[in-house]
């Protein structure tokens, strides 16, 4: 794909394909890991972390406090009991 480089300040920019921010989830403010090996650059989106439940809740410490009567409230949106 041939891209133009344009000023931009004291810099030079080019844009990012459509196809490419939408595969990767991108938006604006999003970062990504830039290679340089001689002539070449490589752009490539970070993966996100997949968190388990189970994993978060073991790094939590232990013993903490109960909120009283917190299992007796009713529900207020879409939660199954």
């Amino acid at each position: 794909m041939l891209q133009t480089l344009r000023k931009s300040g004291g810099s030079l920019v080019m844009t990012v394909p459509k196809a490419f921010v939408e595969q990767n989830g991108l938006g604006e403010g999003s970062q990504v890991e830039l290679q340089l090996l001689g002539k070449k650059m490589t752009v490539e989106a970070p993966t996100r972390p997949r968190y388990k439940l189970a994993n978060l809740m073991a790094e939590m410490p232990q013993g903490l406090p109960r909120v009283e009567g917190w299992d007796a409230l009713p529900s207020v949106g879409l939660e199954k009991s």
